[in-house]
């Protein structure tokens, strides 16, 4: 559901001027890219026009699932569900 509003947001902002559209667009694929052949044909392309950039992304998702982790190891022991 986040890729897809991720998508749409995208979209949006590819018309409106509020927004940087591609930026929503490419995190919506980002996130789209387990699901669907079509996103990770889409994030090889943005490899192959902007070498680096996907491991510098891939970083940053390992970066922040490790901190959602701790914080959700945190909020469970606090909970007394650990």
């Amino acid at each position: 559901m986040a890729g897809w509003s991720l998508l749409t947001v995208g979209v949006a902002g590819i018309v409106l001027p509020l927004l940087n559209g591609t930026v929503f667009l490419l995190l919506g694929l980002f996130v789209l890219r387990d699901q669907h052949g079509w996103s990770r044909r889409c994030l090889d392309w943005c490899d192959r026009r902007w070498p680096g950039q996907m491991g510098r992304l891939e970083k940053l998702e390992a970066k922040a699932a490790a901190r959602f982790d701790t914080s959700s190891r945190w909020l469970r022991r606090k909970l007394g569900r650990a």
